[in-house]
């Protein structure tokens, strides 16, 4: 299984929020771009990468310590990037810069023809991100509940050629409080495409239980708060991982 720490940006500083919560924030890093180095010699295989301040605002900000993080790692490990994407320009930058994989979140939701055309674009670069409290999609920072169901939304998107989902649990996020398996595995079975697992994971028996599941179609799982707290070490949880992928 694929472990993924994640870089969240607000005011150009790496933080951590608790359920989303913009005045909720940490700050572990001054200086992302170290960060993120930090994580590759630990020998992460991918980066995530959310710019807070752009999901906020519906367009791109942060983009000098976005920028320092691509020189830092994107020749060795691919970067992914979620954050106030509304539009194929945005897109397309990104692409352009070293981004892998972006992940289009809000916008999917809110404009589905948007995503449609960025999977046509783009094919083999768009994530989708879901981000749900209780079965409903969340939007604009998860500070908006829908009435869309998370799992028809996921099948609907799948159609469309999205490469694989981010799946966040809002109520676990930076809580550490445990992965919601269950959720995660029942989105899992609706599709055929990877689930990424976010939100929650908080220490080695999390990884367990997810490599448990990990034939259910999780591909990954994004790592936070348990990172920069302490309560995970990076390197000691994708060995483990690995050896169980391979058990």
């Amino acid at each position: 299984m694929l472990l993924i720490p994640a870089i969240d940006l607000q005011d150009g500083r790496c933080v951590r929020l608790r359920q989303g919560d913009l005045d909720d924030a940490t700050i572990f890093s001054e200086d992302p771009a170290a960060m993120a180095t930090q994580w590759l010699d630990q020998g992460a295989r991918r980066l995530h990468l959310v710019d807070l301040n752009g999901a906020v605002a519906g367009k791109p900000k942060n983009q000098a310590a976005i920028k320092s993080i691509i020189a830092a790692v994107a020749d060795d490990i691919p970067v992914q990037i979620g954050g106030g994407i509304r539009d194929l320009d945005t897109i397309e930058r990104y692409l352009d810069a070293g981004i892998t994989y972006v992940i289009i979140g809000t916008a999917a939701i809110k404009d589905p023809g948007f995503l449609r055309d960025a999977c046509s674009a783009f094919p083999g670069n768009i994530i989708v991100g879901l981000d749900a409290r209780d079965g409903k999609v969340a939007t604009d920072g998860w500070s908006k509940l829908t009435r869309h169901d998370v799992f028809d939304i996921a099948r609907k998107f799948e159609d469309y050629g999205c490469e694989a989902i981010v799946y966040t649990d809002i109520g676990r996020d930076g809580m550490l409080t445990g992965v919601n398996i269950e959720s995660t595995v029942k989105l899992a079975q609706h599709v055929t495409i990877p689930i990424i697992a976010s939100g929650g994971v908080t220490d080695l028996k999390d990884i367990e239980a997810l490599c448990a599941v990990e034939g259910e179609g999780i591909e990954g799982a994004i790592l936070g708060r348990s990172l920069y707290e302490g309560t995970l070490d990076f390197a000691t949880a994708q060995n483990m991982a690995d050896e169980l992928g391979t058990a």
